[in-house]
């Protein structure tokens, strides 16, 4: 992405707007924006955060080329002076974000913008498109390896992404979510992560018969080898011939550092119990049993409950595309604009017929607060940017929605951090020293394994509580009472 200019990526009315506030000069004030999201997917109990070194590039690159300019003047909506200014467009304002691979939660800030409202509005878009596509690949790879417990998964969905860049980059945050590695070469190339593969049913088909298809494959690759056993008859063809390959392999003297066959079709309960009692027979005790064939997360965790013996998952489609659930829906919503005169930001609420749409108004943070006891997440607090906490005292939470639901955390009992990081200050990036892709996989994990068991399950998870403070609370409730005024 840093070699390629995407100023453009952009909805065209951001651009009409960034004309009119150039327009109105008056207007082009100093706002803030969140983007953050209402719903975790496929009713999942947390979100991964995932997208924001591509986000970071985005920023970095950002400007208008002369071919952009030239293109917009075409549109003869433009006028010369706002095209001479977007000549010299950059991005001067300040990000904050929650840091990739930490778990997220609905209602808190992803992302928070402090900029003029010209730049603030103009990188909206390519923000959500980044942020929601990578946060939702990365959450549903989350559940397909909490479903596989242990067992590697590998991501291999290139071929069914929805184009180049949602095979790249939804790639990156499955492995950033826990997977093992990817089909995906260029991927591999770009982020330095594992490639795996073994080879297709076309590789058996085009030798003669299967058993000098594997014969061959075993020769080119005997420390690694994998061989499809379910091209013609799985267990009365493939099977034996794979076994009786391994077995030559033995007796030339080559003992393969992984060697076991993958299955794409059938009943893969069944048929994975039958090949690991014939490997232990044939004094093969520890191969690889891999499958395929559409899997997700769900069919992962009925085939562990068959007692499958399957210990290696390719996931393709259900995956790269988060089949059940292909949005994930953040928004980015203003929340505090500039008083020229005084230089303060006044909170900025939306109201919605919606409750759940109705925004948190004004500058915000995020503290996590985890019980000292058990190292767990006890709640997220929203509160706003001036607020000071000790945890030396006592600290009372209740839901937003319903107040008369409070927790009192006494002092001594628990520990907060805060969640959001700086990214961008005065146009600059300040967060110079970001992970690797490898690195990120271990962050997510670590993250993963603060949440409550109940908070990971697959189905009815515990929902983590995401608190306003009181100060927030009731800002929030002065606001809708002064525009819902009767």
């Amino acid at each position: 992405m840093s070699e390629r200019n995407l100023t453009l990526l952009t909805d065209f009315y951001e651009l009409t707007m960034m004309q009119g506030y150039f327009r109105e000069e008056e207007k082009n004030v100093n706002v803030i924006f969140d983007m953050f999201y209402r719903r975790n997917p496929d009713d999942n109990g947390f979100a991964v955060c995932c997208g924001l070194e591509q986000l970071i590039e985005l920023i970095e690159n950002f400007h208008f080329s002369e071919e952009d300019i030239e293109y917009l003047a075409s549109l003869k909506i433009f006028d010369a002076d706002f095209l001479d200014y977007l000549r010299e467009f950059r991005f001067t304002g300040d990000i904050y974000a929650i840091p990739e691979g930490n778990v997220m939660f609905p209602r808190e800030p992803v992302v928070k913008v402090k900029a003029p409202i010209m730049q603030a509005q103009l990188i909206e878009t390519a923000l959500l498109n980044i942020i929601n596509h990578q946060s939702l690949i990365a959450t549903k790879a989350s559940r397909v390896v909490h479903a596989a417990k242990g067992d590697g998964v590998m991501e291999f969905g290139l071929r069914r992404a929805q184009g180049p860049d949602a095979g790249i980059y939804g790639a990156r945050a499955a492995v950033i979510a826990g997977c093992v590695g990817t089909s995906n070469v260029l991927a591999g190339q770009m982020f330095d992560i594992p490639v795996l593969g073994t080879h297709a049913h076309s590789w058996i088909m085009s030798f003669e018969n299967e058993i000098d298809a594997f014969r061959a494959y075993a020769r080119i690759y005997p420390d690694n080898c994998l061989l499809l056993i379910d091209t013609y008859d799985t267990l009365r063809s493939g099977l034996p011939n794979a076994i009786q390959v391994f077995r030559e392999l033995r007796e030339a003297g080559i003992t393969p550092k992984k060697y076991g066959i993958r299955m794409d079709s059938g009943d893969l309960a069944y048929l994975s119990k039958q090949v690991k009692k014939a490997f232990d027979e044939a004094g093969f005790p520890d191969p690889v049993i891999s499958a395929s064939n559409d899997l997700d997360e769900n069919l992962i965790a009925s085939l562990k409950a068959q007692g499958a013996t399957i210990n290696s998952w390719g996931v393709g489609t259900n995956l790269i595309t988060s089949k059940d659930t292909p949005a994930f829906g953040g928004v980015y919503k203003l929340a505090a604009i500039e008083d020229r005169k005084t230089g303060k930001m006044i909170p900025k609420i939306k109201i919605s017929e919606n409750s759940e749409k109705v925004t948190n108004p004004g500058d915000k943070v995020i503290y996590r607060i985890y019980g000292n006891d058990t190292g767990k997440i006890v709640a997220d607090l929203i509160a706003l940017a001036d607020e000071v906490y000790d945890i030396n005292e006592d600290l009372l939470l209740f839901d937003p929605i319903e107040p008369w639901k409070k927790t009192l955390l006494t002092a001594g009992t628990y520990t907060m951090k805060p969640l959001m990081i700086p990214v961008f200050k005065d146009g600059v990036c300040v967060y110079r020293d970001r992970p690797t892709v490898r690195e990120l996989q271990k962050i997510c994990a670590a993250d993963i394994a603060t949440l409550w068991e109940e908070s990971t399950r697959l189905v009815n998870p515990h929902e983590v509580h995401v608190d306003l403070s009181k100060p927030l609370y009731d800002l929030k409730q002065e606001l809708l009472d002064r525009y819902h005024k009767v």
